[in-house]
């Protein structure tokens, strides 16, 4: 397994291309965007992770990887494209679809092929087995299928693809064992053989897990508003509990994993999955409670203006995948409420981004949507010259609210019922 194609060059997929060059594979990144593949060429990187640059300029100038928009005949093909989700809540798999179908010609007997987009159970066994017997070749004997589902948090992707536990599940065992083999050749974490469809499943139920227990933190932070309490306090005091372990609260659920992948489980069975459909409800209707505060809070103002910090679905990164604070803006505008948003990281947004001074000018209720670290240093005397009305919501609770209410801003926290 000298030679590895992998198709796509996203968040994903470019750090597993990355990684398996610089240990010595011959690497094909393929991507259908051109500008992404020229980037990549260059030894430079078109999404924002901490030391990503460094190990795609090692990989580039080692020789051992390269890009291009079409894949090559290669030992092994590993499936890294978006499993996004449609209007309708419904998984689409038209890109896994599409890569499957384009390696088909160029399988040779022995190729090994890995889905790792994490996909609804039953993608391998009801899509990818199908499409692969298109070659002739007989999988379990002459091709060797496995689905291997990345388990990184962005932010820590290259760390946490290395030092994490791997679940591998296979065809069969000899699929699973020669899956194993590559990823053994970098993941120091524990690498767990089991089938297919069993895999799929651990991958989805791990991000619905963790959507349901945020929807509980969420409809818990409501009621301590309600309640006139903290919900910051009341989780810390529950943790304390040694089989507690309840979520933070926020503006809602982003990124393209927990927000997408329960409806998954939603799609296959409708009946079944009531409790995973609710939570899924809570969280997406988190931004209109956002909304509903800051109303709130420019109550009678006339012409009110929000600054919002923050685009990303979460701190110190780019990523504005399903992001909440997209979802929280889009409701402004449809209150004719004027904003203006700030975002150190996003370079490229769907709406106007500015400067941070222009941000807070004559702004009446300033929003902290996403936990950048950034923003922890922002000076709450400088931001008060600025500002027409000295009104601060912290749906994230980053801030040192003294230093914020000493500076004489009304300070709401969402989980907080206290002023």
């Amino acid at each position: 397994m000298n030679t590895v194609c992998v198709m796509g060059l996203g968040y994903i997929g470019l750090p597993t291309a990355s990684v398996l060059a610089t240990n010595g594979f011959q690497v094909l990144g393929v991507d259908v965007n051109p500008s992404v593949v020229d980037t990549v060429n260059q030894g430079n990187i078109h999404i924002e992770e901490p030391g990503l640059h460094t190990i795609v300029r090692a990989a580039i100038q080692s020789g051992n990887l390269r890009a291009a928009t079409k894949p090559e005949c290669c030992d092994v093909y590993i499936i890294a494209v978006p499993t996004p989700l449609t209007e309708d809540k419904r998984a689409n798999m038209d890109y896994v679809r599409a890569a499957t179908e384009e390696i088909v010609p160029l399988l040779k007997p022995g190729a090994l092929i890995v889905l790792e987009s994490t996909s609804p159970p039953g993608t391998c066994r009801d899509l990818l087995q199908p499409i692969l017997a298109q070659s002739g070749l007989t999988l379990g004997k002459d091709l060797f299928l496995a689905h291997c589902p990345e388990r990184v948090l962005p932010g820590r992707i290259l760390k946490e693809f290395i030092a994490n536990d791997r679940v591998v599940g296979g065809f069969d065992e000899e699929s699973a064992r020669r899956a194993r083999d590559l990823y053994a050749t970098f993941v120091e974490g524990d690498i767990l053989l089991t089938g297919m469809t069993t895999a799929e499943l651990v991958k989805v139920l791990e991000n619905t897990y963790r959507d349901v227990n945020i929807a509980l933190a969420n409809e818990t932070a409501i009621l301590c508003e309600a309640l006139q309490v903290d919900f910051a306090e009341v989780a810390r005091l529950a943790n304390r509990h040694p089989r507690v372990n309840v979520h933070m609260a926020g503006p809602g659920v982003g990124g393209h994993c927990i927000s997408v992948d329960p409806w998954f489980l939603v799609e296959a069975f409708p009946e079944e999955t009531r409790l995973i459909r609710t939570a899924r409800a809570r969280n997406d209707g988190m931004p209109a409670h956002v909304v509903k505060t800051i109303q709130e809070l420019v109550a009678g103002v006339e012409a009110p203006k929000i600054a919002v910090l923050g685009l990303a679905f979460k701190g110190n990164v780019d990523d504005m995948r399903e992001s909440p604070s997209a979802r929280v803006i889009e409701l402004l505008h449809a209150e004719g409420i004027a904003l203006a948003a700030h975002d150190p990281y996003v370079k490229h947004s769907p709406i106007e981004l500015h400067s941070l001074e222009d941000c807070f000018k004559d702004a009446d209720c300033l929003a902290v949507l996403t936990d950048h670290n950034d923003y922890k240093y922002i000076n709450p005397r400088q931001v008060a010259k600025l500002m027409r009305r000295r009104v601060l919501y912290d749906t994230r609770n980053i801030l040192d609210h003294n230093d914020w209410c000493d500076a004489g801003f009304q300070v709401r926290v969402l989980g907080s019922g206290k002023c």
